[in-house]
């Protein structure tokens, strides 16, 4: 799964922390960490509690494991890892995420002499053995590199950064290995809807019953088959709105039994 994609070791960076969130990552781990330190050298691990070898193997390939319980809160373990970053600049990449030679070559140029602006990332993502570009699954955008002291990271689920710094798109792009099969893919939309119940209930948010649990399902889909082309993604493509749907629905349904 590594891209081998050769940025040179003295090209690297030095004030740069690479963060990684893990939990049971032991398939992931050695890949990513290389690919990490085709920018830096410092990568740190914030473990969740894993019971394979995602920490030893980690340990082993050169980076720093720091441990938090994880309490449904996807924000508060990225705001976590911040305090045990000791750089200039971090970026986070998750476990499943792989940046090719473009972007780790615009990484090393950028953090040197950059001071006033968060970066972007292109991400492509590859699921059930499938590259997609329309629909749920459809290349997307993340900001992962800032200076460490002006971006905190915001929300439980879908958790965000937010600061006041400009935001410039870096050339080249992440692969996103996500699910690898179809009870992972449930597993985790059944996860990300409870957390997303949570926050909602957090905030206080209100449920009607004609918007919220009739409708919103139903443009969820239309929004991702339609306006986003998951239609020209086959029959796979179907599955995957209908289930984004599915899961509009089931967030809503979980807080107003919450509430």
């Amino acid at each position: 799964m590594f891209l081998k994609y050769g940025v040179k070791k003295d090209n690297m960076v030095s004030n740069l922390t690479v963060v990684i969130l893990t939990k049971n990552e032991e398939m992931n781990i050695v890949d990513v960490i290389a690919n990490a330190k085709q920018v830096t050298d410092k990568v740190l691990i914030v473990d969740s509690g894993s019971t394979d070898k995602t920490v030893e193997l980690a340990k082993k390939n050169g980076a720093k494991v720091v441990y938090r319980a994880w309490d449904n809160d996807f924000a508060a373990q990225r705001n976590f890892a911040l305090e045990h970053v000791d750089t200039e600049w971090v970026l986070y990449l998750d476990a499943d995420e792989r940046m090719n030679e473009e972007l780790c070559k615009g990484i090393v140029e950028i953090v040197p002499t950059s001071k006033n602006a968060v970066y972007r990332f292109i991400r492509r993502n590859s699921a059930f053995g499938k590259d997609f570009k329309y629909g749920v699954l459809a290349p997307d955008s993340v900001i992962r590199l800032f200076p460490k002291n002006k971006v905190k990271w915001k929300d439980k689920v879908h958790e965000r950064p937010v600061g006041d710094l400009p935001i410039i798109t870096l050339d080249g792009y992440l692969k996103h290995f996500t699910y690898t099969d179809f009870d992972q893919y449930v597993a985790k939309m059944n996860m990300y809807s409870s957390i997303a119940a949570q926050n909602y209930r957090i905030k206080d948010k209100k449920v009607s019953i004609i918007k919220d649990i009739v409708f919103r399902p139903f443009l969820a889909f239309f929004k991702m088959y339609i306006l986003k082309k998951g239609f020209l993604e086959g029959w796979l493509g179907f599955v995957l709105c209908l289930n984004y749907a599915n899961y509009t629905l089931n967030k809503y349904v979980k807080l107003k039994l919450l509430r």
